[in-house]
């Protein structure tokens, strides 16, 4: 078994970019709550299910903020490791390039 582990950039990119979506829904879902409440109403002059929605609301707020926290801190590791791969790359690649007079001194095949 192989302990190399490939990623692409794109990937990393890729999972960045979703990780901070995740984060801007879980921001805008707590907004959408008035709105389930104002949709389901009171049939029959009844509250019962608003009131179920509510609580379930209000448990959930704190745990989607635990979340996205979790996801957050997850999204700066990714973000901090593909900067920290392409920053790498660049550097390794300017340390091996051969500028034109560094070339005439390198040996030669007879």
């Amino acid at each position: 078994m192989s302990a190399d582990v490939e990623i692409p950039y794109e990937v990393l990119n890729e999972l960045n970019g979703s990780l901070k979506q995740i984060i801007v829904e879980f921001d805008k879902a707590g907004s959408r709550t008035n709105s389930l409440e104002s949709a389901i109403g009171r049939p029959l002059g009844r509250g019962a299910l608003r009131d179920q929605v509510d609580r379930f609301e209000g448990a959930w707020n704190d745990k989607r903020e635990t979340l996205k926290q979790d996801i957050a801190e997850l999204q700066q590791h990714v973000e901090d490791v593909g900067k920290g791969w392409k920053d790498w790359d660049t550097e390794a690649a300017l340390s091996l390039s051969v500028d034109q007079d560094e070339a005439k001194n390198l040996p030669r095949k007879a």
